[in-house]
């Protein structure tokens, strides 16, 4: 029988021992060539694999780690090898829900194929030329300026040129970011804006600050302003207006109602008028307190002003003959305001990140000549 952690060699395979594998020779007849290769065969395809978790991948939970690290691993499978000991954490029966430590070993008795992925093209990220309007950047974060038409995220018509991608390919070209050494990690954006919206967003750099400000995002500890024009002028110079919001994905727009109702959730917007272009349409600032799908486009039509450019919540047609080719809607400030402790992020806490105004594409329309900025 093999040691626990003894090393062996089946052809050019160098397998390591678990205490459930025994020396599969063992009893049979060595002589029989059939027997023996079927064996072999067999420790071929299911060789112990050892995971050791790094910085990058501590702080999640096992089963949300392997489905990163061994795509090709179904869920079912996952689930049952975990439980039948042949998924174990630190030679020891484990649970899904362990959370793991750096310098966790997870010991994998399962088919070479699961650890196969078909995923990425890493010659993408040296072939890519990033372009990015980096507002900040240190160890830990990037504040990108998203301009109107970037895609954020990859579909199936653009998947390299996407700002996600341009920020792996910027990373793994600097050498802060090395794919072939991850298992379960690559950067990350933590907050999402629509295409036609332009804005500032927040990339992380490393799985600690993805943690941290994903936590910050979900408990409302940061403060998010955003510059629109709109049709018309408000009759408050501020408000903060209050209502309810329902999704409507199969049109993807959302509904407004002023009273509760089921299915509906609270939205709160802030705004106050910075100018005006005498009647016919005003320059707001708009701070989100509650953070819903198209709050601010749907919830100012809702009160009679829809932004300028947005066909989707008001008319656009004089607006794009006017130049206007996107919603004039642009997520141009952003304050730090933890309550909780931050971790890797408390240096970030009372900071706020702004764009110019000037750098604005629909300011200019606001601004009079000899106007101060």
């Amino acid at each position: 029988m093999y040691n626990e952690g003894e090393r062996f060699q089946t052809g050019t395979k160098d397998l390591q021992c678990d205490s459930m594998l025994q020396d599969p020779l063992e009893g049979v007849d060595q002589t029989d060539e059939g027997v023996r290769g079927g064996i072999l065969g067999f420790l071929f395809v299911s060789q112990m694999q050892i995971l050791t978790i790094k910085r990058n991948d501590a702080g999640q939970r096992l089963d949300k780690f392997l489905t990163k690290a061994v795509k090709g691993l179904p869920l079912s499978l996952m689930y049952k090898y975990i439980r039948t000991k042949k998924i174990k954490v630190n030679r020891a029966r484990t649970q899904p829900n362990y959370v793991l430590s750096e310098g966790d070993e997870i010991q994998l008795f399962i088919r070479e194929e699961f650890f196969a992925s078909p995923e990425g093209d890493a010659g993408a990220l040296l072939r890519i030329q990033p372009k990015l309007d980096i507002l900040y950047e240190d160890e830990n974060i990037m504040l990108l300026n998203k301009r109107p038409g970037v895609l954020v995220h990859e579909d199936t018509a653009a998947a390299e040129n996407t700002l996600i991608m341009h920020v792996k390919a910027y990373l793994a070209q600097k050498g802060e970011y090395r794919p072939e050494e991850e298992q379960s990690f690559a950067p990350a954006l933590c907050n999402r804006i629509d295409r036609n919206t332009g804005g500032i967003v927040i990339a992380a750099k490393n799985a600690e600050a993805l943690r941290v400000m994903n936590e910050k995002i979900r408990n409302d500890e940061l403060r998010k302003f955003y510059l629109c024009a709109v049709h018309g002028v408000p009759k408050k110079q501020q408000d903060t207006l209050h209502g309810w919001l329902r999704k409507n994905s199969a049109e993807n727009m959302v509904e407004i109602s002023d009273q509760k109702r089921p299915g509906y959730k609270e939205i709160v917007t802030k705004y106050r008028v910075l100018r005006t272009a005498g009647r016919a349409s005003s320059l707001l600032e708009v701070e989100l307190v509650t953070g819903r799908t198209h709050q601010i486009r749907a919830h100012l039509s809702h009160i009679g002003h829809p932004l300028v450019g947005d066909g989707k919540y008001g008319v656009n047609r004089a607006d794009r003959a006017k130049g206007y080719k996107y919603q004039a809607l642009y997520a141009y400030r952003l304050r730090f305001d933890f309550r909780e402790e931050s971790g890797v992020l408390e240096y970030l806490n009372g900071r706020t990140f702004a764009l110019e105004p000037s750098e604005i594409w629909f300011y200019r329309d606001y601004v009079k000549e000899g106007d101060r900025e």
